[in-house]
């Protein structure tokens, strides 16, 4: 293909959207450490941070081959384009095939980095970074680059069914959703849980985390489409609507269960709208997304409630938020997909299309059984190598001490 087949609009658009997907790693670092107490702060901001350059690496060296290189039996990519070979400036022939493939590389990066880094809020305040690099690498090997060629890649089995996932929410939220759940009883719970006091240090950062998970978001979605076309507009109009819908139901409900809206809720509540549209985001109209966003936000508020009911620690409700709304999600695209906005994809339940959701089902719990037996097995191993949980002396110092002898302020 020659070059001139790259259409310049397209290409800027999609190196926009990837710095905007880029953005949400270290806006999930506030959103994360607002949520920790102040001894925690650093090291929790890190795990994120550090996200970004333990999977550029991986992307780099294999992962981009494994996820989207040449198929094998519909599992996994071969290794045909380690080290990036033959991935350049010429269009890809299957993927977003009006601008570089690098380009599209470094898109589908943007979304591998932020995978691994979800899933930290699940143990947060009590593991060793030696055991969070070990278990990022190995999860994000042999959980993340799998599901996402089974969903993505050309010849995956999970898109060769028919499933829909336009942004990633079985990929990337149902998928670290699984492995924070899994991950949280795993570990066990923090020292003091459930006698100590363990309120967000500070809920400004995190709002501000929120936002700028909600700024990036627009790149997230909207840049899925591959191109600056129709459906990425639509996704990006959905993306706003599901956003504001899941925040306003969030909080209703908490204003009613406990008496009093909360700036956690807000947040919380607009994240679970995000999580919910993503995988619907190509595929519905706004009416729909906000009836994505308005149920997401309700599950999501009373999903927290069963780590209570079940005593699980999962720290910053990682498996309700991006569990049960990823869950929520890729079944409501089953629900209200259309081919009206778009003919690539195909109509849901509520258009006709009654097989979709039951595909869409099959996707989700493949999903879930293949990211929690393989997450336990990575935990069991990153126990014997590193160890994963720090020591009590270390947890009640603070992880900002122990881990990196540094603090998160010094006042």
């Amino acid at each position: 293909m020659e070059l001139s087949a790259i259409n310049a609009g397209d290409t800027a658009f999609m190196m926009i959207a990837a710095a905007l997907v880029m953005f949400m790693t270290p806006g999930l670092a506030l959103f994360y450490g607002g949520m920790v107490r102040s001894k925690n702060v650093l090291s929790t901001v890190v795990q994120s941070f550090f996200s970004l350059g333990i999977v550029a690496l991986i992307w780099v060296t294999y992962g981009y081959s494994l996820a989207f290189g040449p198929d094998i039996g519909g599992f996994i990519g071969g290794l045909d384009w380690v080290f990036l070979r033959g991935v350049g400036l010429e269009p890809s022939d299957t993927y977003a095939t009006t601008i570089p493939q690098l380009v599209f590389c470094a898109f589908q990066l943007m979304f591998a980095s932020i995978t691994p880094a979800l899933i930290t809020g699940a143990f947060a305040e009590r593991i060793k970074f030696t055991g969070f690099i070990f278990f990022t690498v190995v999860w994000t090997t042999l959980v993340y680059l799998p599901v996402c060629h089974w969903v993505w890649a050309a010849d995956g089995w999970l898109l060769k069914l028919g499933a829909l996932d336009f942004a990633g929410g079985t990929v990337i939220h149902l998928n670290s959703g699984m492995a924070a759940l899994v991950a949280a009883i795993f570990i066990g719970k923090r020292r003091g849980y459930g006698r100590d006091s363990f309120m967000p240090h500070s809920l400004g950062m995190t709002l501000l985390g929120a936002g700028i998970l909600w700024f990036g978001w627009f790149g997230f979605n909207a840049g899925s489409a591959g191109a600056a076309n129709a459906v990425a507009g639509s996704a990006f109009f959905v993306t706003h609507v599901a956003a504001a819908a899941a925040m306003v139901s969030w909080v209703v409900a908490e204003w009613i269960v406990q008496g009093k809206p909360t700036a956690l809720g807000a947040a919380s509540g607009a994240v679970a709208g995000l999580v919910a549209i993503t995988p619907a985001a190509g595929f519905v109209g706004p009416m729909s997304a906000v009836i994505i966003g308005l149920v997401g936000g309700v599950l999501c508020f009373f999903a927290i409630r069963l780590k209570t009911k079940f005593k699980y620690d999962d720290a910053l409700d990682v498996v309700a938020v991006h569990g049960c709304g990823g869950t929520w999600g890729a079944v409501a695209t089953g629900l209200f997909a259309s081919t009206a906005i778009n003919p690539d994809g195909a109509d849901g339940l509520f258009f006709g299309g009654v097989g979709l959701v039951f595909i869409q089902i099959a996707g989700v719990l493949a999903t879930f059984v293949y990211s929690g037996v393989l997450t336990y097995g990575i935990l069991k191993v990153t126990e014997k190598l590193t160890g994963f949980r720090v020591s009590e002396d270390d947890e009640a110092m603070g992880l900002d001490l122990s881990q990196h002898d540094e603090v998160g302020y010094n006042l």
